[in-house]
């Protein structure tokens, strides 16, 4: 459990916030601002009946002119509406990593990259959360595109697509950008006062552009070179043998965008909540391992084949996930004709936001709420499992959620059989981390130190032989080779 002196949460972060009065406004909530309905769902059931069972008319995506359309992320899944195109790009990503046969063929890379993970980690604990924005790079990059990372400095491609992350996610915030709201001021001159929001656009969408077609070109030359590593776009272009159409090599850019934004940043943010909560959960983490070792046993690191035979660590990364969701309020759908939900007039063009992080805290739903407990979802309590929120609604359902949820768990899982992790020590004395989240789209939270050992010298051990064992290709290198041969690439 968490203790009252650090099992705080902030009270800025906006579904807190609309917690803390979801008892006196409702279940369903609205406000129109410059004419446009936006609606809070405060109520899971409110949420399933819309925007699941009636998906047919909540999937679209408002019109966000400074994100979507000036900044260029109507061209990703998670920017477009309920069209064709979305359609499309949904199916070419189901297809490759939407079942759990489609991932088998994965799961060696993930099993390595995880691997390489605990190794950074062990090497230079201090870079812990570097460490885990890293790993979610490196997997996502290497599974789409084939390129492997540069994990002993920064990486051209990490950089770029971290970039344009932490551009997404300040340019697309509800009411952030008055041209949302006033789309005519999309066309005052740039050197007009007031107007540096136009600049901005056209930088933001000049690196969108180059997130999408750097990596495109990285796998297009190495399959021309016979240097390419199986990945989803290379095997989508040997499906085609080289006659792939212009409207299907756009499905495939941007779809493969979409699977680095759609994963990275999420999967950083539930592998920080884990970071965070282990710090001052030792308990959880002496059950875990006892359940491991019993399993897995004491010379060996968890696979995703153990997964079944590990319920413990199962609801640990269920805990993970509904401790902190990492889109606490998710994206927002809206409706494209007018409805009528229990009393309640919904009008066409209504935005409705999802109250993920209060359904996940409710607490009549979930006993004591605020604290992390895995045991919530051990039987007999079997509390409600979190990803029935966590990846979407309905027809806007995460595409990745299988091969997220993989990645995450196998990270959980290898760190609890192999790491130590305490909290943070200053001048001799542990430090109580602070239990805070910033009030991104993607919520994160605030830096933490954490002591980061590994559980005995055997575990070193293993974890260095497996490092040892890998054959890795330097991506950076072959990037910077490609770069060299065409100066215009990323144009």
């Amino acid at each position: 459990m968490v203790s009252p002196s650090v099992g705080k949460f902030s009270c800025e972060t906006p579904a807190v916030e609309v917690f803390l009065f979801t008892y006196h406004i409702g279940p369903i909530s609205s406000v129109t601002v410059f004419g446009t309905t936006i609606i809070i769902l405060n109520s899971s059931k409110a949420a399933i009946d819309l925007l699941d069972k009636r998906g047919s008319i909540y999937s679209g995506r408002p019109r966000l002119i400074f994100g979507l359309e000036m900044c260029g992320w109507s061209n990703l899944v998670s920017g477009q509406s309920y069209t064709p195109k979305f359609r499309a790009y949904r199916q070419k990503m189901h297809q490759a990593i939407g079942s759990s046969s489609a991932l088998s063929r994965y799961h060696p890379m993930l099993e390595a990259e995880v691997n390489r993970f605990l190794f950074l980690v062990l090497r230079a604990p201090q870079n812990l959360l570097q460490h885990i924005r890293t790993e979610a790079g490196a997997i996502i990059l290497k599974m789409t595109y084939g390129y492997t990372i540069d994990p002993e400095g920064p990486d051209p491609m990490v950089e770029l697509a971290d970039r344009a992350m932490e551009q997404f996610a300040q340019a697309v915030i509800p009411g952030a950008w008055m041209v949302d709201t006033l789309p005519i001021l999309r066309y005052l001159p740039e050197w007009l006062p007031g107007a540096g929001f136009r600049k901005t656009a056209k930088e933001w969408h000049q690196t969108l552009m180059e997130t999408a077609a750097r990596p495109m070109e990285f796998v297009k030359t190495q399959l021309a070179r016979g240097e390419s590593e199986e990945c989803f776009v290379a095997n989508e272009y040997q499906k085609t043998e080289g006659e792939m159409s212009e409207d299907d090599e756009y499905i495939l850019k941007w779809s493969a965008a979409s699977m680095y934004a759609g994963g990275a940043d999420t999967s950083v943010s539930t592998l920080q909540t884990f970071f965070l909560a282990m710090t001052i959960h030792p308990e959880v983490q002496e059950k875990a391992r006892q359940e491991i070792d019993l399993v897995v046993g004491t010379g060996k690191i968890p696979t995703l084949d153990d997964r079944p035979s590990l319920p413990y660590v199962e609801a640990v990364v269920k805990e993970a996930l509904r401790w902190h969701p990492t889109a606490p309020m998710g994206l927002p759908h809206t409706v494209t004709a007018d409805d009528t939900y229990e009393g309640y007039f919904i009008p066409k063009g209504a935005m409705l936001l999802a109250n993920i992080w209060f359904f996940l805290h409710d607490p009549d739903v979930y006993k004591d709420p605020m604290m992390f407990n895995p045991e919530r979802f051990v039987s007999p309590a079997c509390e409600p499992d979190p990803q029935l929120y966590v990846f979407g609604f309905g027809r806007r359902i995460c595409p990745g959620k299988a091969f997220a949820d993989a990645s995450v768990w196998l990270t959980i899982a290898k760190c609890l059989a192999t790491l130590d992790i305490k909290k943070g020590v200053e001048n001799g004395q542990e430090i109580n981390p602070v239990i805070d989240f910033d009030s991104g789209v993607v919520s994160h939270s605030v830096p933490f130190k954490a002591t980061i050992t590994a559980r005995s010298p055997e575990h070193k051990e293993l974890i260095f032989a497996l490092e040892n064992k890998q054959q890795r290709k330097n991506g950076k290198e072959a990037l910077q080779r490609i770069l060299t041969d065409d100066n215009d690439l990323m144009i």
